[in-house]
This record gives C-alpha cells, structure tokens and sequence, in this order.
C-alpha cells in the first residue's frame, strides 16, 4: 500500500477501490473490535510488496465459554422502525444494509423534505430518527422538531463529521436523544442506535 491509503487504512468508508466495488468497513470494522477488545493492530507495508498486520489481544485467565463468545460477538438490533436522513447516498446505503442486517426496519431519504413526506405516509410507529445534523434544506434539530411535534415518542440520533455543529443542537440531547461523531463503524452505529432506544421515556 502506498503511505497515502496508510495513513487512512482503518477510517470508515475508505477505500481505494472503484466506486460500487467496496465500502470501506472492513478494516474499520476490523479496528472496532479491536479496540473494544482491548487490544492493538499495526500494519506495515510496502507499496507492490505486500502487508503485514499485526494483532495482539490481552491474554485472559480462563477460557470463555462458547455461549459467552457467541453473545460477546453479536450485534445487536430490534424490530424498530428507523428514519434514517442521510445526504451522502453512499454512507445513506451502507447505514441502511448494517441496520437492516440486524432487524431494524429502515425509511432511507437524503433530505429533510423527503424524510418528512415519509413519516406522514408511514403509517406505522417510528421509534427512531438518525439523521445528520447539517442537511441540504434544514438542519437536524428542525427536523427533529417538526418530526416530534407529529411523533413525540420518536427518539433521536444525530450524527456529523464536524464536532462543532452539535451547538446547533443547543444542548437537546439526553435521554431519548444522543450524538454521534462521523466516521463511525457498524458496531458504534449499532451501539448507539440500541443506547438510544433503550433510554428510559422522560415525561
């Protein structure tokens, strides 16, 4: 590999490969589990050579049961339905199969106008909007407002590649209500999308 895509190697959706031939979450995946693991990767590598990855693992005292390593290693999900706002059609369609692969239910729509045309189609219940929190015509706490004042049981997860536009949240998060930092991995996506979820109703 060239130092270039080194430099990158574990960002969510990078990749070097054509556009539609790969989606850049298998070694960011690699990388979550990792890390939650309590361990490290490394690479080296020379461009036309080949790569070297190592892994290392804390040793553990005994071995986990099998039960424990099957549960360990699931992610996961639920019959909830999510409305799920994205603008970049590629995060929107890798976001939309890691969700549906666990359960969820998913409304993909790349803006705020189309995302609210949906939830008054939907007839059913949609206990999660995930939407970015800059869109093309209106940014994700209007969205959420306007999405709550019809659904008010719906929770919220905001996501942005730029820590700074969470002040235009102006402090709504919480319980039912939470912020995600872009570039994240299927497992801190599931994670959150679940924590959020599983917070208790505030009256």
């Amino acid at each position: 590999m060239s130092p270039e895509a080194l430099a990158h190697l574990y960002e969510p959706f990078f990749t070097t490969k054509a556009s539609g031939k790969g989606t850049g979450l298998g070694l960011s995946t690699v990388y979550g589990i990792v890390q939650q693991s309590g361990g490290a990767i490394t690479c080296a590598s020379v461009a036309g050579q080949g790569a070297t990855f190592v892994i290392s693992l804390p040793r553990v005292a005994a071995p986990i049961a099998r039960a424990d390593v099957r549960r360990e290693g699931r992610m996961e999900g639920g019959p909830e339905t999510v409305l799920l706002v994205e603008d970049e059609e590629r995060v929107r369609q890798i976001a939309t199969e890691v969700l549906e692969r666990v359960g969820y239910r998913v409304l993909p729509e790349g803006s705020a106008a189309a995302a609210l045309a949906r939830a008054s189609a939907h007839e059913g219940r949609i206990e999660l909007l995930l939407t970015d929190v800059v869109l093309p015509d209106m940014n994700g706490r209007e969205l959420a407002d306007r999405l709550r004042a019809e659904r008010p049981d719906s929770r919220v997860l905001y996501t942005s590649g730029y820590t700074d536009e969470i002040k235009i949240l102006n402090g709504q998060t919480g319980p039912g209500t939470l912020f995600l930092p872009k570039p994240y991995d299927p497992p801190t996506l599931l994670r959150s999308v679940r924590e959020v979820l599983a917070a208790p109703r505030v009256s």
